[in-house]
């Protein structure tokens, strides 16, 4: 009997044992199937993920080593594939209930988020610089082991989910950059382990607490206009959670200062009489009122009596700068232009979306410092009194075209939304004037980085940030060409003191859209980039050209060689340690058909090792780009295409910038001691 139960016992334990290696071999099996099917959805052509091969019966992600992929037990438990250009949902991964990391930023990915709320086991979510749609899962409460989510630069919209109190483990919550709308929820303020918060540039309103403010700082919250509170925001003028969404505006910051005040609590519509405090207001607003007529009256007759007072009623843009009088911006408040600008456009920004905005008035008592002059105008960094910096072009020309046809270029150009297109925010129109706001890029340009300062102490810049770099450029014109490719809209400016670096050293192109200001004939002799050989006797930019002077710019890059404005015989100058080629592309074909073709490289990059391959290959790409006929040329989107399939590995010698360099290399995800 007992050697019966023995048998029995170790019958069961043997089938318990081949059950078990058998389900996990199961599962490992559907981990592979799940990664194949992510793989067909976002990479269409198969070449991003290459190292992806079809699994066999003995193989899996795990054992064949994925590239991206990280495995605990022969299970997923990490996809980490960042800026790999991957586009399409990511449903496929909701089956991955191992998971522990997802990094998937600076993709291209689309769709929900509900899919990866059935990853029930993730502890870090990274997802920033998407273009994922629709409002944030309340089935996120269910990931109760999350520590951080970052969310952040995606199309997000709705409130921020009160089942997120639920997520008490929480260390840091980004989700900057988005369309989400509501109040703050309360739950925010009771998070013991959370070190990061980030709301910025979303649309929510209501009351913030000055608790999240110490806390966070209050940049964590700038760019939403329905805030209020404690300084520096504005102090509320409702005591609801929300304002009255029947009497306020959709942009609070159109409503006058002074009749703020007389806005009802929603809970009290019902009374008729005003309290003492409405009517005091209302007598003052009317006083203000008056007196702001009084004004413009009194401006309107002075100004039949001097002309000089009418055109010259101007500030500059630094009043705590040392500007010159060429650095005046005209704010001109008296009678209409022939151009049809009057009065009351005069005063107005014209800005393209609701976030951030601000007033002339703060533009003009904004500090200020030149950063620039170009063919076109003028750039100043103008910091305004909330701390908010912007950069501003005054147009060089007082009058480049008239008001409706300038009005037009500017909506043509206001409505490009890209991460690698340098944002223009706003402009300003009148007959004197012409001012253009965008963002500031506080990270200088890739022409800074490659020729400043070179010498002794020089940090050199490596390949592995030039060449993300050059992604970045490349990203942000092929864009731009696909956005216009009906109507064959040019940059007709490339070159690298356009391609500008964020505050996160993400590459972004700039003065796009100017080139439609100038008259056809003349755009090409007044724009600086790089131009095609045709443009001499065509003398009209194109698309076409703006890939020759892409191809030009990546030699500028691989060579560490200034390219010339004018094409002379191909020879080389040195200008303030700078080393300035007259014609970049015929100096490295003349360099390469001698066959000295590591003459062509910059020396800084020679001290890397292994990147010869790379390095061959971008210099490729850049050939393909200048040739001399415009129909052999690749298209910008076969350029990208073409960037992205260079394998690019960590820096050799690890001397990418770190943060006290301003962070110009992506960095990594961030990891726990305990996954």
């Amino acid at each position: 009997m007992d050697f019966q139960f023995f048998s029995f016992l170790l019958i069961s334990t043997s089938f318990f044992i081949l059950s078990t290696s058998t389900t996990a071999a199961v599962a490992a099996g559907n981990d592979t199937a799940v990664l194949s099917l992510f793989r067909s959805q976002t990479d269409l052509h198969g070449t991003l993920l290459s190292n992806w091969t079809t699994a066999t019966n003995a193989s899996t992600a795990c054992s064949a080593h994925w590239f991206g992929i990280n495995c605990t037990n022969n299970r997923v438990t990490a996809v980490s594939l960042p800026f790999h250009n991957l586009r399409g949902p990511i449903d496929a991964l909701s089956s991955l209930d191992q998971l522990r990391l997802l990094d998937l930023r600076g993709n291209r990915l689309n769709g929900t988020l509900t899919p990866i709320t059935q990853c029930v086991n993730l502890k870090l979510i990274y997802l920033s610089g998407n273009d994922f749609s629709g409002e944030i899962p309340p089935e996120f409460s269910t990931l109760h082991r999350l520590l951080r989510l970052d969310l952040s630069n995606n199309n997000l919209r709705g409130p921020i989910p009160t089942q997120l109190s639920n997520l008490s483990r929480l260390l840091t919550i980004h989700l900057q950059n988005n369309e989400l709308s509501g109040t703050i929820p309360k739950f925010l303020s009771s998070f013991a382990h959370l070190k990061e918060l980030n709301l910025s540039n979303n649309e929510l309103y209501g009351e913030l607490p000055k608790t999240l403010i110490s806390r966070y700082g209050s940049n964590s919250f700038s760019g939403n206009e329905g805030l209020c509170g404690n300084p520096p925001f504005p102090k509320c003028s409702f005591t609801g959670e929300q304002p009255p969404s029947e009497t306020v505006p959709s942009s609070p910051s159109s409503l006058p200062s002074s009749l703020t005040a007389t806005i009802e609590d929603p809970s009290h519509k019902h009374h008729k009489k005003l309290g003492n405090g409405a009517i005091v207001a209302i007598v003052v607003a009317n006083s203000v009122l008056l007196l702001v007529i009084a004004s413009f009256t009194l401006a309107y007759y002075c100004g039949k009596h001097s002309k000089d007072t009418n055109s010259m009623a101007a500030s500059e843009i630094g009043k705590r700068s040392s500007y010159s009088s060429e650095k005046r911006v005209y704010a001109n408040n008296g009678g209409g232009d022939s151009d049809g600008t009057n009065a009351t456009d005069k005063s107005k920004l014209v800005f393209f979306d609701r976030k951030k905005q601000f007033e002339l008035e703060d533009l003009l008592r904004a500090s200020a410092e030149m950063l620039g002059k170009g063919s076109l105008g003028t750039v100043y960094k103008a910091v305004l009194d909330d701390g908010c910096t912007v950069a501003v072009k005054r147009l060089k020309d007082a009058n480049p075209c008239a008001r409706k046809e300038f009005e037009q270029y500017m909506d043509v150009i206001g409505k490009l939304r890209h991460a690698n297109v340098v944002r223009f925010r706003a402009y300003y129109y009148a007959k004197e004037e012409k001012l253009l706001v965008y963002d500031y890029m506080p990270n200088g340009s890739l022409h800074s980085l490659l020729h400043e300062n070179r010498g002794p102490g020089r940090i050199p810049l490596d390949w592995t940030t030039r060449l993300g770099l050059i992604l970045g450029a490349a990203r942000g014109l092929e864009r731009i060409h696909q956005e216009y490719a009906s109507s064959r809209i040019p940059h007709g400016n490339v070159k690298s003191s356009n391609v500008l670096l964020d505050k996160n050293g993400t590459a972004c192109i700039s003065d796009f859209g100017l080139s439609l200001l100038l008259n056809p004939a003349h755009a090409v002799a007044r724009l600086g980039g790089y131009k095609a050989p045709e443009q001499a006797e065509i003398k009209r930019l194109s698309q076409k050209a703006d890939v020759y002077s892409f191809g030009v710019l990546l030699l500028e890059v691989l060579t560490g060689r200034a390219p010339s404005e004018h094409h002379h015989s191909p020879s080389r100058r040195r200008m303030d340690d700078e080393v300035v080629v007259d014609d970049l592309p015929k100096w490295v074909q003349s360099v390469v058909r001698d066959e000295w073709t590591a003459e062509v490289f910059d020396q800084e990059l020679l001290r890397y090792k292994n990147i010869e391959e790379e390095l061959v290959s971008t210099l490729h790409v850049a050939m393909a780009c200048v040739v001399p006929l415009p129909e052999k040329r690749p298209t910008m989107a076969q350029v990208v295409k073409m960037i992205e399939e260079i394998r690019v590995e960590q820096s050799p010698l690890g001397e990418d910038y770190d943060e006290s360099r301003n962070s110009l290399s992506p960095s990594l995800a961030t990891t726990e001691d305990a996954f």
